[in-house]
């Protein structure tokens, strides 16, 4: 069952965060987002230029709206609006124990403007009291729990764990020195995570893409620190994978971890045989793959469009060639196997229609493994004769 994330949260005309992030995180990870929208700003990736506060009436009404009829097995808030929103928004959750909450309070965006007053921030109580799991960055950790520095994250956290009876996450992202610690505290348990600092600047939207991934993993059924960790592995494949858009901190690629993520089994890496490393590669970079690993001479990866990874490997206990298949789908086949032909590659059989409903071209790579290039459309997942 497709896992119903409903997200309370601020909208980001740049597209780098809030719901725009939120919408982008969940729809990757298979999910289906539905939004109820606390403000409107005009933003990019320098700054914050307007922000117009979503009346809470209207706030309510979308949830209700949304709920009634889909309903939704998790919740996502991030910026909230006002106090008013922030206290209705707690009172309208109050039954719903059952749901898990992911709180990422925010208050300042990444651009440094403030998106949340002090009253705003003094309801965020409400909220926490509501929520599965609190998501705050240092700063926001050290105003929730009410101090002014920050010299112990765990005390503070424990504080709020204390008080709120919430779990609440560390992210070491505002912490100095290339090496990360993040942990999730709860009430009975302590689990933490070290990594190295991603160096980039595009990091606009890391916070909302952090909680929502954390709402969808939960509501697959993800025990949370589960939960948690699979959605830092999503946060940096998104900052590894950004666009690199904007003058500013610009938004993430959450689109570029499309392959390998979602729920169940991912076919994303492929490995075949060779004998000749300097040919084998020459073949799949004229194919059009980018290679991302060279250990020369037994082994070479090369990445496709679309995220999946093709392999090959020089073992001398497997000699046998063209024992392998390998499929790669062209939007346009006709186009791309001309193109192809024209630069050298030689093919054993052109575009051809075929009675499974796919038209196929193929070619041999140098160990002998055929390469079939195809155009298959909605036939390769749902033919005629799916099974249902």
């Amino acid at each position: 069952m497709t896992p119903r994330i409903l997200v309370i949260a601020g909208s980001d005309s740049g597209g780098g965060a809030g719901i725009q992030a939120d919408i982008k995180t969940i729809t990757m990870l298979g999910g289906h987002a539905m939004t109820a929208i606390t403000s409107v700003t005009a933003q990019n990736t320098v700054g914050v230029e307007a922000v117009h506060t979503i009346p809470t009436d209207i706030v309510i009404a979308q949830i209700d709206a949304v709920v009634r009829d889909i309903g939704a097995d998790a919740v996502k808030i991030g910026m909230i609006g006002s106090a008013e929103t922030a206290r209705a928004v707690a009172e309208y959750l109050r039954d719903a124990s059952e749901v898990p909450i992911v709180f990422d309070p925010v208050m300042v965006a990444t651009s440094g403007a403030a998106l949340a007053d002090d009253e705003t921030i003094a309801a965020f109580g409400a909220l926490m009291d509501r929520a599965t799991i609190v998501t705050p960055n240092l700063p926001e950790l050290a105003a929730l729990a009410g101090v002014h520095g920050l010299e112990d994250p765990v005390a503070a956290a424990l504080k709020l764990v204390s008080d709120h009876h919430c779990a609440v996450m560390i992210k070491g992202g505002h912490d100095e020195g290339d090496d990360l610690v993040d942990a999730l505290i709860e009430e009975d348990n302590m689990t933490s995570w070290q990594g190295s600092r991603i160096d980039t600047p595009h990091t606009h939207g890391t916070g909302c893409t952090l909680a929502s991934a954390i709402a969808v993993f939960l509501a697959n059924g993800c025990e949370l620190p589960t939960a948690v960790n699979r959605a830092r592995e999503f946060v940096r494949l998104s900052l590894l994978g950004a666009p690199g858009l904007g003058q500013g901190n610009g938004p993430m690629g959450q689109g570029s971890v499309a392959a390998g993520w979602g729920t169940g089994l991912q076919m994303n890496q492929v490995t075949v045989c060779m004998d000749d490393y300097e040919a084998s590669t020459a073949f799949y970079c004229g194919l059009g793959l980018k290679q991302i690993v060279a250990n020369a001479p037994d082994y070479a990866r090369f990445e496709a469009a679309g995220g999946a990874t093709v392999s090959i490997h020089h073992d001398p206990q497997f000699r046998t060639a063209g024992g392998t298949t390998i499929y790669f789908e062209c939007l346009d086949l006709d186009a791309e196997v001309e193109r192809l032909a024209l630069s050298g590659l030689d093919f054993a059989q052109r575009p051809t229609d075929q009675p499974w409903l796919w038209r196929e071209a193929r070619l041999y790579d140098p160990f002998g493994n055929t390469i079939c290039l195809y155009h298959a459309g909605e036939n390769r997942r749902y033919p005629p004769w799916r099974i249902t």
